[in-house]
């Protein structure tokens, strides 16, 4: 006959108080001796209320700024003196530690608690945690700022590389190919620079949403056609697992005043998630809907679903569902992250939800909508050259031999007549005597940098006149600001979109006076 008391007995009676809770904060189970210091009973907490719920606001604010970054980097927190409220309201200072297991593939955090009755050691502990936390809130600025420079690097590491693909590529779509297996590798080429560029893209601007630098290009914008542009931007992918893509919107015309590039990145980021992780052979509904000065864009899937402690962090960043891993097509973790902070600041939200694992999962994009403005005039096609006729005189300037002669490759094929040189010394002895009307400058440039060279351009004979553009894998707003100061007219991060280059090209060139 055993005289040890079972598990549960120490649980409840332990000298000290202890919870178990989500990942989100949700109480899952709170013992006898906590629940007796705050006057709660097990069940008013347990399930109803989150771990900052209990606490001050001063202790609120220490959970999201400190505690919860701790957990998720190291995984625990020692010795965090926080004012807990009792039921009545009374103030009751306790003495946190915590740690996160993990169950099956369920996170918990566990939770020790004491009550600090002496209040000498608690102003003293109290004190302490001040100085604790000043110290901690250097060391995150500067994991922080660390974070954003190695994201800085890392892109602009990564878009050097993909500009000669990129440029390779857009010589391709400009010449007629007969064999059918290279039109097929062309295809595949175009559609995996594109989802490099498109990672590249989401780290740059989760980092430029996260320290609140990102700005929004808003215009009044008809939905349908970024609808229809984030549709065909995930086709392929779907086709490809098989899935069926069923795409349901009103007749009449919705408007909002949007950045439709952004917009579409939103709906994209969306349609990729459903893609991936949904089994082969499955279905993805996008459906757009009017409701109470809203439009309601909703992306459903009968994929592998959600489980319902998850649903709280999907739009964390680098969240990734862990049973998924092995059926998700890649990924970084920051897509759903980047959709919400671009849904706020369009004044909008995302929410998801899910019946569980195995039951498919629900996105819905909320946005204000506008009146419909009347319909805007068409820009202007460009107009096409005849025989021998030059769109204008390029010089492209960048130390990467395969990205200049690439670019020089596809500019020539546009019809523009072009000089390529590797080095700012050699750009502006060849510009000197090339006369060029536009110049495609990279920065990082070997014995001169090119905000030094733009700024020895503009000081050359009819350097005023001359179209600077800055052509880099630099794409920082810092990086922008400082093209803007050394006298680009026009920042443009690579691969360069070359739809896009050649139409602000052509505007530039027929707004330069004669």
């Amino acid at each position: 006959m055993s005289f040890l008391p079972d598990v549960e007995t120490l649980f409840q009676h332990a000298a000290c108080g202890l919870l178990l809770c989500a990942v989100d904060g949700t109480i899952l189970k709170a013992n006898a001796t906590f629940c007796g210091w705050l006057a709660y009973a097990e069940h008013e907490l347990v399930g109803k209320k989150k771990l900052e719920d209990l606490l001050t606001i001063g202790g609120r604010v220490f959970h999201q700024t400190h505690w919860r970054p701790l957990m998720q980097v190291q995984g625990s927190v020692a010795e965090v003196l926080l004012d807990v409220r009792q039921r009545q309201g009374e103030k009751l200072p306790m003495l946190f530690n915590a740690v996160r297991r993990k169950h099956g593939e369920v996170q918990y955090d566990e939770i020790a608690v004491f009550v600090a009755t002496d209040r000498r050691k608690y102003e003293q502990h109290l004190q302490l945690a001040r100085s604790d936390a000043s110290a901690l809130n250097a060391q995150l600025a500067q994991a922080d700022r660390r974070k954003d420079e190695f994201l800085a690097t890392l892109a602009h590491e990564l878009r050097n590389p993909l500009a000669p693909m990129r440029n390779v590529l857009e010589v391709l779509n400009l010449v007629q190919l007969d064999d059918p297996q290279l039109n097929r590798a062309r295809e595949v080429l175009g559609r995996q620079v594109s989802h490099m560029t498109h990672l590249v893209d989401d780290l740059t601007e989760v980092s430029r949403i996260t320290q609140g630098r990102l700005e929004l290009r808003r215009q009044n914008m008809e939905l349908a056609p970024v609808l229809e542009m984030a549709v065909h931007s995930v086709a392929t992918l779907a086709t490809q697992a098989g899935h069926t893509l069923l795409v349901e919107q009103p007749d009449e015309p919705i408007w909002l005043d949007a950045d439709a590039t952004r917009l579409s990145q939103m709906i994209a980021n969306l349609l990729t998630n459903a893609v991936k992780y949904t089994p082969h052979q499955g279905q993805v509904w996008l459906t757009v809907a009017r409701a109470d000065g809203e439009v309601v864009i909703t992306v459903r899937d009968s994929g592998i679903g959600i489980a319902h402690e998850h649903l709280g962090t999907v739009f964390d960043m680098f969240s990734q569902l862990e049973p998924a891993l092995s059926r998700a097509q890649g990924g970084l973790g920051i897509g759903l992250s980047l959709v919400r902070g671009l849904a706020q600041l369009h004044g909008g939200s995302v929410c998801a939800r899910s019946a569980g694992v195995g039951q498919g999962s629900t996105f819905e994009l909320r946005l204000p909508v506008l009146p419909a403005p009347p319909a805007a005039a068409q820009a202007p096609a460009r107009d096409q050259l005849r025989p021998g006729q030059s769109a204008g005189k390029v010089l492209v300037i960048d130390d990467n031999a395969d990205a200049a002669d690439t670019l020089a490759m596809a500019l020539e094929l546009l019809g523009y007549e072009v000089g390529t040189v590797y080095d700012g010394p050699s750009g502006l002895t060849f510009a000197a005597a090339f006369g060029p009307d536009v110049v495609l400058l990279d920065i990082g440039l070997p014995h001169m940098n090119g905000y030094d060279v733009a700024r020895r351009l503009r000081g050359q004979p009819g350097g005023r006149d001359t179209i600077l553009v800055a052509v880099t894998g630099w794409g920082q707003d810092k990086d922008r600001k400082l093209a803007s100061d050394a006298g680009f007219d026009l920042h443009l991060t690579k691969p360069v979109d070359f739809a896009e280059l050649d139409t602000v090209l052509q505007k530039m060139l027929a707004a330069r006076p004669a």
